[in-house]
């Protein structure tokens, strides 16, 4: 019998199997295997109770003839795994101590996981659409998000076998730049050379521009002609805007570094200015798109948010009165581009929860504008999250009432870790300090982000996540350099203490109980991508580091039984390799001392 990566899985596909070579179950038989309770097993199987309501069945006959089928096919092994038929038709399966050594010999570093860990995505091109950032802005708290669970949500597909491209899409090209083009020349504004400098101006000339704007009609009229120059191919404009882009691309690419995002490809909405034509005209073609008071729209009339006639409905909007291209334009030219360019199986979009409603009626005109002109169309996800809240319940705001900026809200997160490790480790050399405040800093802004279901709101609060106790990243990291001592005081390393082929099998309960939440990475990680939600990460990290915790104070690793204390080591090793493989996926890089 071969040692499973994910025992759950293997056991659902060896019913199915059984099943199908008895009467009585459906070509469509699901066992809705999940974990059972522990007094009777480690995963049950339940849905044998649907398959004999459908048939007519004696539902525990018919769990005891698919146990009997299952052990006579020869896929498991008796001494390996216990099967017992429970209640009225509940097939309980408990993994013998012996599996569990074998497990633990067999799976012993990150590719042994990343290759076990291989599922429906595997070759799969998929294309994820992240951080995306407008130009001639600073990034903010809001883009906190964008970028952890971008990143996580694409580690996560690579290490799922996904062949990855990250697309920066950024937003480069519209309204605002007339806006900020006609203000520049208004203000006689000079470019200083430095290039945060510069961004932190370009935002107030737009602010600026905006108001100016707003109240003078004439300079409406005016901004509105500046953005059509550009568009138009002035050189004045065009050099201005290359300028905007270059300083706003400077300072993301500084942010991007410290979270670790580094785009594939950088296509923004001006990569696809000459190719929205194209959208128009098709979508003309195809009688999806019309012409209303002078724009071109599309309705959804299977949808009354959208639907023709329906109160407040309203449509999308693809091409605006005055001709120009907008979001839903560059969108869709850019959903085309990225299928007959990549090839894209899939395209995952991560944007927040405000633009839900531009998503739905995108993926609903593309099926019908792909379906209409028999192009493949490529699986849509929205990756869709919700807000950061201050104390007071409402969205993160400075003090001021201001936006937070996202490179103050790093500096601060490493100078109140920089504090709490020099309390804690007052002997370190400053620069050793320094350095593991900067990892535990970004870290822990970055696991608060990600340990909440994204489509929720969460509260803020720096006590909360600079903790070392709870579910914080201090606390994953800290149980990871604790481990790490282990193989130090033992005059070992990780991998010497996880290394040989013997079959060690665990044999006291703490032993036993770590070495099953080992088993459960590989259901952590199928739940996250099949989801795209990382916060099931997690969960399992920090229940994983619990269970260690337990072990380690109820078991002596440096026992002077030599094959207890290999064990011990070797639970030891595979702890600490899951929890870092675990930390990565998350983008969060482990220490090997706190």
């Amino acid at each position: 019998m071969e040692i499973w990566f994910d025992p759950a899985e293997e056991l659902d596909a060896a019913l199915r199997r059984a099943a199908g070579t008895l009467p009585g179950f459906s070509e469509h038989f699901s066992p809705e295997m999940r974990p059972a309770d522990p007094r009777f097993g480690d995963y049950q199987a339940n849905g044998v109770l649907a398959e004999a309501k459908r048939a007519k069945a004696n539902p525990r006959a018919l769990a005891g003839a698919l146990v009997e089928a299952l052990k006579n096919s020869g896929a498991l092994d008796a001494s390996l795994v216990e099967i017992s038929v429970a209640g009225p038709g509940f097939i309980n399966f408990r993994l013998a101590p012996a599996f569990l050594g074998s497990w633990l010999a067999r799976f012993r570093g990150a590719e042994d996981f990343r290759r076990s860990a291989h599922s429906a995505c595997s070759g799969k091109k998929i294309v994820i659409d992240y951080p995306s950032p407008n130009t001639a802005k600073q990034m903010h708290v809001g883009h906190l998000r964008i970028m952890d669970i971008g990143e996580a949500v694409a580690r996560l597909l690579e290490f799922c076998g996904a062949n990855l491209i990250r697309d920066n899409h950024i937003g480069d090209w519209g309204t605002n730049f007339g806006v900020l083009l006609f203000e520049i020349k208004r203000s006689g504004f000079a470019f200083p050379e430095d290039d945060e400098a510069a961004l932190e101006q370009l935002e107030e000339l737009y602010k600026s521009g905006t108001a100016f704007t707003k109240e003078n009609p004439e300079a409406l009229d005016a901004a509105r002609a500046e953005l059509v120059r550009l568009q138009q191919g002035d050189p004045e404009n065009t050099a201005l805007w290359k300028r905007i882009v270059r300083v706003s691309d400077a300072a993301c690419e500084k942010l991007y570094r410290v979270f670790g995002v580094k785009p594939d490809v950088t296509l923004g909405e001006s990569f696809y200015r000459d190719k929205v034509g194209r959208v128009y005209d098709e979508l003309l073609a195809c009688g999806i798109a019309e012409e209303d008071d002078g724009a071109l729209v599309v309705w959804n009339d299977e949808d009354p948010r959208f639907a023709r006639g329906s109160e407040n409905a309203a449509p999308f909007i693809v091409r605006k009165k005055d001709g120009g291209s907008n979001y839903a334009s560059t969108d869709l030219a850019t959903l085309l581009y990225r299928v007959e360019h990549f090839h894209a199986d899939e395209i995952v979009y991560v944007t927040d929860d405000r633009q839900c409603d531009h998503f739905r009626m995108l993926f609903h005109t593309a099926a019908r504008w792909f379906k209409c002109k028999g192009y493949p169309l490529p699986a849509l996800r929205h990756v869709y999250f919700g807000k950061i809240l201050g104390g007071n319940g409402k969205p993160l705001k400075t003090k001021e009432g201001g936006t937070v900026r996202l490179k103050a809200l790093v500096a601060e997160a490493v100078e109140r870790a920089f504090a709490i490790v020099s309390e804690k480790n007052p002997d370190l050399p400053e620069a050793e300090r320094r350095k593991i405040a900067e990892t535990v800093g970004v870290a822990a802004i970055r696991y608060v982000d990600l340990m909440s279901n994204r489509t929720g709101d969460y509260m803020f609060s720096w006590d909360r996540l600079l903790a070392f106790e709870g579910n914080t990243a201090p606390y994953l990291l800290y149980a990871v350099a604790r481990i790490r001592s282990v193989f130090r005081k033992a005059g070992t390393t990780l991998e010497d203490a996880g290394a040989g082929d013997e079959v060690l099998v665990p044999a006291t309960d703490a032993e036993i109980a770590l070495s099953k939440k080992l088993l459960g990475f590989s259901a952590a990680v199928r739940t996250a991508c099949e989801e795209l939600r990382p916060h099931h990460i997690c969960s399992y990290l920090f229940e994983l580091a619990g269970a260690f915790s337990a072990f380690y104070n109820a078991d002596k690793v440096m026992t002077d039984d030599p094959a207890a204390r290999a064990l011990r080591l070797r639970l030891c090793s595979r702890t600490c390799v899951v929890l870092e493989t675990g930390l990565r996926l998350l983008g969060i890089e482990p220490l090997e001392r706190m």
